[in-house]
């Protein structure tokens, strides 16, 4: 399938912004996919764009850190003139495109300048019909407000308007909540992608001798030339080359060569970095971001004196990271001077050579996949939920005093694999307690090691093998009444005895049967067995009155099995979910049975993953947590959780 895309980016500093946004367009015409990028920067080099369509607005650009005042290519201030010529090539090429997915680089968490534009495009994109996806371009590293108001600003616009916030850096080395205060509401959105590398060919491994300076696109790398061309008096015995950028004006540069010592090559940014950086010994530069990508990908010993200026923290916040990995050594910009610089150089050198950190820089190629998903996605989760019919019943129950709680089942689990390491994940990051019906037969060791590391997941036992028993024309059964009692029994005893030797303590022993269905003759045996409980679907109309054995349901699957198998109307998930609680405050159902909810993580696209985890963030904004399997199920907890009304 081919979609068409339409990135929007304004560089108003360096050129990084449009570097990233540039290797995004890239990657997704590589796919075969039509994609437009326009830039409302000042034109800058850039790498063959292949098939991609370049649209240039009106350029703007800022000096220094002044992000307010918007300049033109002459430095003469912006009028309203010139921005309305903006806002209508923007709005004229969105209509000529028609794209399937609107991607905004860093608006609406920056850019505040030009919101107006922004907005614009927006309210225009959601009037199309149909409507494309919109999307969010993030570095990994955000400079937020001090102002809540402006933050808040931000997460308003985000819920209102975006399907998903790519985050181009990897958690491992910086998750977006370090530099920026992620709400709960806004976190369901949040996919990382990997770094962007714009240049995606193998590292060469060379000789690693000399020192290379580099100072990005932008002009503000000019004292730490001056401070290099000085160090490099000291440190002569190697080879140095300062590449500088070529936004430095043309007077600075010759300045700079003519000062250059014989051993000190100094020239204009060169297209072979890369190569140039793998060959090195040490790298001393700023901590841009196209720059941690190539430190990263060189493993190279570095000296980062990261841009501080006008109170930014986010080269600074990315260069202490890269020093807790071993690959750098800080010397701050207030503090750079010759003599710091030859110590800080001298204290890298006499590090060991660097190791190639296992950080993800693949962010090109995840952001396609990411934006095909959720364009192929359907039906469409709307960006706006109306969570009100689920806070109106949940508000009701507390006026009539009946607390009400949830508990999460997640069902066929049988290894620790990409999907199920999202499922717990995302069950850690709120705090949610999870119960996993995973089946005995398939059970494999690496979902023991995985369990025995989530204190607040638990598995139970899914039937034997999930084998469909029951005869053709009739609803799926692995324990209906299709088998003799005796048949299913010796099952129960051998699925109970294998996950319990596989998974030990982490096994609860309550049975779930497959497709939630089990002959009623065969509950009675189920304590005989060693099962304390059984956990199907829907209320429990038709309870089964075993003694000994407890049961709790659940009650709403967000999946549409028999339509798309994609996301079940999300304004028919919250009406289930709110009269699942209008019952129990009503009396029409057990009030000491937490409502459930029924995910199956092998099946889920990222809409399903979308909406799973706004309602696990929109419960948790209100205080309501998961319970934990554990208490749910266990007899004398439940008793105690029953007399609080929960």
């Amino acid at each position: 399938m081919t979609v068409r895309v339409l990135i929007a980016v304004t560089h108003l500093l360096g050129a990084g912004h449009l570097t990233r946004a540039a290797a995004l367009a890239r990657a997704f015409a590589r796919e075969g996919h039509e994609t437009t990028l326009v830039t409302g920067g000042s034109p800058a080099r850039l790498p063959d764009l292949g098939t991609v369509t370049l649209v240039q607005l009106p350029p703007v650009r800022t000096v220094g850190t002044d992000f307010r005042t918007l300049l033109d290519e002459d430095l003469e201030p912006v009028d309203a003139a010139y921005l309305e010529r903006r806002r209508t090539l923007l709005l004229d090429t969105l209509t000529t495109v028609r794209p399937d997915i609107l991607i905004t680089e860093l608006f609406p968490f920056g850019r505040r300048v030009l919101a107006d534009e922004f907005c614009a495009l927006i309210e225009a994109a959601r009037g199309a019909d149909p409507s494309p996806r919109i999307v969010c371009s993030i570095r990994d590293v955000l400079v937020p407000s001090s102002k809540a108001s402006r933050i808040a600003e931000a997460h308003e616009r985000v819920l209102r308007h975006y399907d998903a916030v790519l985050v181009h850096g990897d958690p491992e080395l910086v998750p977006l909540e370090a530099s920026w205060p992620l709400d709960e509401q806004v976190r369901p959105l949040i996919r990382y992608t990997g770094y962007v590398d714009e240049n995606e060919s193998p590292v060469p491994e060379t000789r690693r001798h000399g020192i290379v300076v580099s100072g990005g696109s932008s002009a503000a790398s000019l004292p730490l030339y001056r401070a290099a061309l000085e160090a490099a008096q000291e440190i002569t015995d190697r080879p140095w080359r300062i590449l500088v950028g070529r936004s430095v004006a043309d007077s600075n540069f010759r300045e700079l060569r003519a000062g250059a010592p014989a051993h000190v090559a100094v020239e204009l940014a060169r297209p072979d970095f890369r190569t140039l950086l793998a060959g090195a010994e040490l790298s001393v530069s700023q901590a841009g971001y196209n720059t941690t990508v190539d430190l990263l990908r060189c493993g190279v010993r570095s000296v980062l004196v990261p841009f501080e200026a006008g109170q930014e923290t986010e080269q600074r916040l990315r260069a202490e990271r890269l020093a807790a990995l071993g690959l750098a050594e800080i010397l701050p910009e207030a503090d750079l001077s010759p003599p710091n610089l030859v110590r800080a150089i001298g204290r890298a050198l006499s590090w060991p050579s660097s190791r190639r950190p296992a950080v993800s820089s693949d962010g090109a190629r995840r952001t396609v996949a990411l934006a095909e998903s959720l364009v192929q996605s359907r039906p469409a989760l709307h960006r706006a939920i109306d969570w009100s019919p689920l806070d109106q019943a949940l508000d009701r129950a507390q006026d009539r005093d009946c607390p009400v709680g949830f508990w999460w089942r997640d069902d066929d689990a049988v290894a620790d694999t990409p999907e199920l390491d999202r499922l717990l994940g995302l069950a850690r990051r709120y705090d949610a307690g999870i119960g996993l019906a995973v089946i005995p037969s398939g059970i494999e060791a690496s979902l023991a090691v995985r369990l025995a590391e989530e204190n607040k997941a638990f598995a139970l036992v899914h039937g034997w093998s999930h084998a469909d028993h029951a005869p053709a024309g009739e609803k799926k059964a692995e324990f209906g009444p299709h088998r003799t009692l005796d048949e299913m029994t010796a099952e129960l005893e051998r699925a109970l005895h294998a996950a319990r030797q596989l998974l030990g303590s982490r096994l609860l022993p309550v049975f779930v049967p497959p497709w939630n269905r089990i002959a009623r003759d065969l509950v009675a045996i189920l304590p005989g067995q060693g099962f304390r409980a059984i956990s199907t679907f829907n209320d429990r109309m038709s309870a089964y009155p075993v003694s000994g054995l407890l049961q709790i349901n659940t009650h709403v699957d967000p999946i549409d099995w028999h339509g798309t198998r994609s996301l079940a109307d999300p304004a028919l998930i919250i009406a289930n979910l709110a009269n699942a609680v209008e019952r129990r405050a009503m009396g029409r159902a057990d009030r000491g049975e937490p409502i459930g909810f029924l995910t199956h993580h092998l099946a889920h696209d990222d809409v399903i993953w979308s909406l799973c985890e706004r309602l696990i963030a929109h419960l948790a904004a209100r205080g309501i947590r998961f319970l934990c399997p554990d208490a749910c199920f266990d007899l004398e907890t439940r008793s105690q959780l029953r007399s609080n009304g929960i």
